[in-house]
């Protein structure tokens, strides 16, 4: 008995060293700990969240990653390049939250096309306030094609585009978007932005510059959400040699619903230009934005 008694006591030891060397009579310190968040991976919907630093004050910095489809991206990004096709849409960001209320965030995305080298690169800076269940942000925002003449060919025939631009060289944006929750799995999201076009030299419509304006109606429930867009493109007045008039504009309308799949899919239903006011037709002036109705249906798995 006394060889087995011998063995406990060392294994004890440390134990004993521990509680010897902790002076919490009144558990506070235990409380502490306690309260301290777990240093794990955490899932943020489709992507995922990673928590690198926190103050004693409660405040937050968050690294995330997210990737999704063309259709999807036009949710959360009113001017991302308006492109639903064979792409693939990876952002990464940071994410700080400044007071009890508010939270600033900084993003990098890229889209990128199957078998294709070319790409699109965006770049945003926000805030968001939080009050209950009402939330409000704004933000300001660049996308622009490094390296790159033209955008990839997706479909046999069809002239590759953002926008509905062959010559998109790049874009840069001011956005808002509000969203009030209708309990934890429901809510509404409205959005506008505007911006401002810069096409490639001597492309075909023979303008520099296009001024865009956006707004978005959007409504979620569970595992489906919903988007209507309208967008409105017009030439930047007072610019030399512009072969238009000076109302001259293209309008479009875009629906799109999304399913979010219980195995960490999606699948996206919708159209691009449901309802627009131009024609793919080639004018005196020039080739006007392609605006034809382009139906999809897309699935994304996340892996």
């Amino acid at each position: 008995m006394r060889r087995l008694l011998a063995p406990m006591l060392l294994c004890l030891l440390p134990f004993v060293a521990a509680g010897q060397g902790v002076d919490d009579a009144n558990g506070q310190l235990a409380g502490q700990l306690l309260k301290q968040p777990p240093a794990q991976v955490a899932k943020v919907k489709s992507g995922l969240a990673v928590p690198l630093w926190r103050g004693t004050d409660g405040r937050l910095l968050v690294l995330k990653a997210d990737g999704s489809n063309g259709a999807q991206a036009q949710r959360d990004s009113l001017l991302s390049p308006h492109a639903v096709d064979a792409s693939t849409l990876v952002s990464t960001g940071l994410q700080y939250g400044l007071a009890p209320n508010w939270q600033a965030n900084a993003d990098v995305s890229q889209q990128s096309w199957v078998n294709s080298p070319l790409r699109v690169v965006g770049s945003e800076v926000g805030a968001t306030y939080f009050n209950g269940p009402y939330s409000l942000g704004v933000s300001v925002g660049s996308n622009s094609t490094p390296n790159s003449t033209s955008l990839p060919r997706v479909l046999p025939g069809v002239t590759p585009s953002v926008d509905g631009l062959t010559g998109f060289d790049s874009s840069s944006q001011l956005n808002a978007r509000g969203r009030l929750a209708l309990g934890t799995n429901s809510g509404v999201d409205v959005g506008a932005s505007v911006g401002r076009i810069h096409l490639l030299p001597g492309n075909l419509l023979g303008i520099s510059t296009l001024d865009q304006k956006a707004i978005s109606f959007g409504v979620d429930h569970g595992p489906i959400s919903g988007t209507l867009i309208g967008r409105t493109m017009q030439p930047l007045a007072g610019v030399p040699g512009n072969g238009y008039s000076p109302d001259r504009r293209w309008n479009s309308i875009d629906l799109g619903v999304t399913w979010h799949l219980p195995w960490q899919g999606s699948l996206s239903v919708g159209a691009q230009n449901l309802w627009s006011s131009g024609a793919p037709t080639n004018t005196p002036a020039g080739p006007e934005p392609d605006q034809s109705r382009t139906p999809y249906v897309q699935y994304h798995q996340d892996l």
